[in-house]
């Protein structure tokens, strides 16, 4: 038994592209579809892709909406019609002109003007009631109108484009960035190491359908890493925020698991919806609902009036901008990150280099051949062991003395004796 191929589905900008065309908000197209609009919308983002019934579903009904558009694209009448063009459409009578109110909002025609008072018509039997009025003069045909040139789109170099969405995205980085942390400078250096990331991977950034959710994920990354603790500057606490309530909240959201306050902050604090929050912190949906939970209980419990979402919400949004949190000239950024980046360069450049070097000294000193070990020496039994030359003993003197008074050469030495 084999499966039917998935239908064909268009891409996410097409997508929404179909559904503003036919007048349908998310929320009515998800109806439709039998989805929550959280779906849709990630469906028409990309960052999920819909599959069974429901892509069936929502394939057909894409369909359904593209034949419509192009069916009003082939019946949609022409700026002029040649029936109803002044030069061939009679004038209308006095029996048939609307009356002066009986237009209606649906009919834009304008209204005819009633005729000018003439002379009155003579009576007898050749002249009769004028039913009609003469034709007015057909006007001269004009020049037709030249459609308007629109202008060619301005063609941003990369750092212009860096630049428009570090302006853009930086400011509110830093403040959501401030909420995980609790630390202004950390902050601030987590969302320009953040861009910086970005600026040596821009092409991959820039074809991102989310380049600010993929500046954001680096950034939470990098301030909620464990390695932190161990910096100097973690040591040594920054002043707290200067309304009790803010310092409150800040100290609720500080004892909160990292998971949990990431979790709430791109919901509740950021906006995000349920699935796109699960993808960024790298968690199932229902993982991502459960650390949710537990974390708005967490601060409910110790904050009762922040147990309302759209109240928390607020408060997260006031706590931010109470803070005076300010981020570098996107220059400065991408000139931090380049000089960072010629450094490592340059250091994996010198370590290669000593690599190399001392690889080649090995190789030249190396030995070419086998040396066997010489094995240690080992005492006899029997041989006394090799002692130092020092001073004679006395037996030692006697003996040299007597060696050297004695002939060493004669007959006795140089020939054997016969026995």
């Amino acid at each position: 038994m084999t499966r039917r191929p998935a239908p064909p589905l268009p891409p996410p900008k097409a997508r929404r592209h179909l559904r503003e065309t036919a007048a349908l908000t998310q929320t009515q197209l998800a109806s439709r579809v039998g989805v929550t609009p959280g779906t849709v919308r990630a469906w028409e983002s990309g960052r999920t892709t819909p599959r069974g019934r429901k892509r069936e579903a929502y394939a057909k009904l894409l369909k359904t909406l593209a034949d419509e558009e192009t069916a009003r694209r082939t019946t949609r009448p022409p700026h002029a019609h040649p029936e109803s063009t002044p030069e061939t459409a009679p004038a209308p009578t006095p029996e048939t002109a609307p009356a002066p109110n009986s237009g209606s909002e649906s009919d834009p025609v304008r209204k005819p003007l009633p005729p000018e008072p003439g002379p009155a018509p003579e009576s007898g039997p050749e002249s009769g009631p004028k039913s009609t009025l003469e034709p007015a003069p057909e006007p001269e045909p004009g020049p037709e109108p030249v459609p308007e040139a629109r202008p060619a789109p301005i063609a941003l170099t990369p750092a212009q484009a860096f630049d428009a969405l570090y302006e853009f995205g930086a400011p509110a980085l830093v403040r959501q960035t401030y909420l995980l942390t609790g630390r202004r400078e950390q902050a601030r250096e987590a969302v320009e190491r953040a861009f910086q990331t970005a600026w040596e991977h821009w092409p991959e950034v820039a074809r991102d359908r989310d380049p600010v959710g993929w500046v954001r994920a680096t950034a939470y990354e990098y301030a909620l890493s464990p390695w932190q603790r161990l910096r100097p500057r973690h040591r040594h606490p920054e002043p707290p925020p200067a309304d009790p309530g803010d310092r409150t909240l800040l100290n609720t959201l500080l004892r909160l698991p990292p998971r949990h306050r990431r979790t709430l902050v791109l919901y509740d604090g950021v906006g995000l919806d349920l699935p796109e929050t699960a993808a960024e912190t790298e968690a199932s949906t229902p993982t991502a609902a459960n650390r949710l939970l537990r974390a708005r209980e967490a601060v409910a419990g110790r904050l009762p009036a922040l147990a309302d979402p759209q109240v928390l919400h607020r408060r997260l949004a006031e706590l931010a901008s109470n803070e005076r949190l300010g981020a570098a000239r996107p220059h400065a950024v991408r000139g931090d990150g380049e000089r960072r980046a010629r450094f490592w360069t340059r250091a994996a450049i010198a370590f290669t280099a000593a690599l190399i070097g001392t690889t080649a000294l090995t190789v030249r000193t190396a030995p070419t051949h086998y040396e066997p070990p010489v094995s240690p020496g080992q005492a006899v039994r029997g041989v006394p062991p090799r002692v130092a030359q020092g001073s004679l003993s006395d037996e030692e003197l006697e003996l040299r003395h007597k060696l050297r008074d004695q002939l060493q050469h004669g007959p006795e030495r140089l020939s054997p004796r016969l026995e």
